[in-house]
């Protein structure tokens, strides 16, 4: 009999498409899921509206609970937008780990593009907060391409969605 732990545990082995080193739990994609007669739910949202990923994640998803010797429904859920304060700190951390810079905690009220351009963000190589906003575009709609004055290296910055 699955669990919904064995379930959880297969989830977090699927890389997401886009940024292989972090998995779709650790981006906090994946929302809920429930055992119900034998068959297993799991809600999940994508990190916005349209992304080319999603029926990737799906089948993944899907296949890894195929594996474990049941059959998934899967539910994409675009009523609960998804926000960077949902990636753990292990993701961070595996962010981090692989030259990007996590996004910072979401701030109370409402985020601008003024608060993207002033912030303070650190580089994920050697630490340092001389960094600058070179492209507000990055290779996906929610990363930003910032340079290190410090160690002279580029890197992309999670924005805080």
């Amino acid at each position: 009999m699955v669990t919904v732990d064995d379930v959880w545990a297969a989830l977090a082995e699927i890389p997401d498409p886009e940024i292989p080193v972090i998995s779709l739990v650790d981006l906090g994609v994946i929302k809920d899921v429930e055992i119900e007669d034998g068959k297993v739910r799991i809600e999940f949202t994508p990190t916005f509206m349209g992304c080319p990923a999603l029926e990737p994640m799906q089948r993944a998803m899907e296949a890894k609970v195929d594996e474990l010797g049941a059959t998934a429904e899967v539910r994409v859920v675009l009523d609960d937008s998804w926000s960077t304060d949902s990636i753990t700190p292990e993701g961070r951390e595996k962010l981090r780990l692989a030259g990007f810079a996590p996004p910072t905690p979401r701030p109370v009220g409402k985020l601008d593009l003024v608060q993207v351009q002033r912030a303070t963000f650190r580089c994920p190589y050697c630490g340092s907060t001389d960094t600058k906003l070179e492209n507000l575009f990055g290779p996906t709609p929610c990363r930003s391409i910032r340079y290190c004055d410090a160690c002279r290296q580029p890197f992309e910055q999670f924005k805080t969605l």
